[in-house]
């Protein structure tokens, strides 16, 4: 059968670049039955930036490329922004740790003030490294995400969590770490799930899964809120990855051709999870698209 007649099809992560494929990748995702997207914001240049004056300007870029997406393709984009944590190791060896930590929380702040402004709906990505990193740098890090919480407290606001892969016990530090800052487990969204952890072991930090078939298989009957993603990145240099933008829906047009039951399923991630997580009504027009 085919999709539900008004089902919105949701990819939860992703990035596009203005020399990427940019507005065409969004248009493949239409083609393949998309609708909405969330458009994380990325460095753009040959080098993170380094001031908030440098973050504002990659915030900005991606405004633009959503509001692009949404006036010539008509896919509605979600903007989530913050500075990338990965950002403050080679800052902080080019700047020192104490100058590339203030540049970093200015940005932020910066990133609040998008999402109390409602530029963005969400912080991210934020939070630690995903590969062995010095102690210093680890610090930095640490101290960076920690400040991440307490902006996303302060404006209200999800929040969307780079890491390494988490088992039930790195769910539950990672709730434990929201709870401590005032933050509602609830409002973090691990994104980059590469595995499933059962609901009840998550502590109430939502999974956003990488949508490879067997793993979408394995989470569709678990109860919300989840999502799925691509993190497709947008890169000339590596086609592709990590999935394709079309792989959402492709994906979903599978799981509706089991049957009217499996179909349903598909309200968790592109309905109900995005209105638990974010107070987003997708089912209603959104003015101006972006």
């Amino acid at each position: 059968m085919p999709l539900p007649r008004g089902l919105p099809v949701v990819d939860h992560h992703c990035h596009l670049s203005p020399s990427g494929e940019g507005v065409a990748a969004a248009a493949r995702f239409r083609a393949a039955g998309g609708t909405h997207l969330f458009l994380t914001t990325q460095s753009y240049g040959p080098t993170a930036p380094r001031t908030r004056e440098e973050y504002r300007v990659q915030f900005e870029t991606t405004e633009k490329l959503a509001h692009e997406i949404a006036e010539r393709v008509g896919v509605t984009t979600f903007l989530v922004v913050a500075p990338y944590p990965i950002d403050l190791v080679a800052a902080s060896a080019e700047l020192g740790g104490a100058a590339a930590l203030a540049a970093h929380l200015e940005a932020l702040d910066l990133a609040g003030v998008w999402v109390r402004e409602h530029r963005a709906v969400a912080l991210g990505e934020v939070g630690r490294a995903h590969f062995p990193i010095s102690e210093e740098a680890g610090r930095l890090i640490e101290a960076a995400f920690r400040h991440a919480l307490e902006v996303a407290r302060d404006v209200d606001c999800p929040v969307v969590v780079h890491s390494a892969d988490l088992d039930a016990a790195g769910y539950r530090e990672l709730a434990g770490l929201a709870r401590a800052v005032g933050v509602r487990p609830e409002r973090l969204v691990k994104h980059f799930a590469r595995g499933r952890v059962e609901p009840d072991e998550r502590d109430g930090v939502v999974p956003s899964y990488l949508a490879r078939r067997e793993l979408v298989r394995d989470v569709l009957s678990d109860r919300g809120p989840w999502f799925l993603e691509t993190d497709f990145l947008d890169d000339p240099r590596r086609p592709g990855a990590v999935l394709d933008l079309t792989t959402v829906p492709r994906r979903a047009t599978a799981i509706a051709a089991g049957g009217e039951s499996a179909a349903a399923r598909l309200a968790v991630p592109f309905l109900d999870s995005v209105r638990q997580v974010y107070g987003l009504d997708l089912t209603a027009p959104r003015p101006g698209g972006a």
